[in-house]
């Protein structure tokens, strides 16, 4: 996640207008659960999931715990 570091300003929550900041969250798929790097909105909580993550090694950890 060293990528997001030089992009974490410039992201901006648009409920709070608070600067995303990169933090450690706890994702939960199936009985898996996984803490993983992301942008947080520092108010409201929400997390900003990329376009490249969502697709690509999101994608490749649900098909391998469906799999199983």
């Amino acid at each position: 996640m060293k990528d997001e570091l030089n992009i974490t300003n410039k992201w901006i929550c648009d409920k709070c207008q608070e600067s995303l900041v990169l933090e450690k969250v706890k994702v939960r798929y199936l009985e898996g659960n996984f803490e993983v790097e992301l942008l947080k909105c520092p108010t409201c909580k929400m997390v900003y999931i990329n376009d490249d993550l969502a697709l690509g090694k999101m994608l490749e950890v649900e098909k391998g715990l469906e799999d199983k």
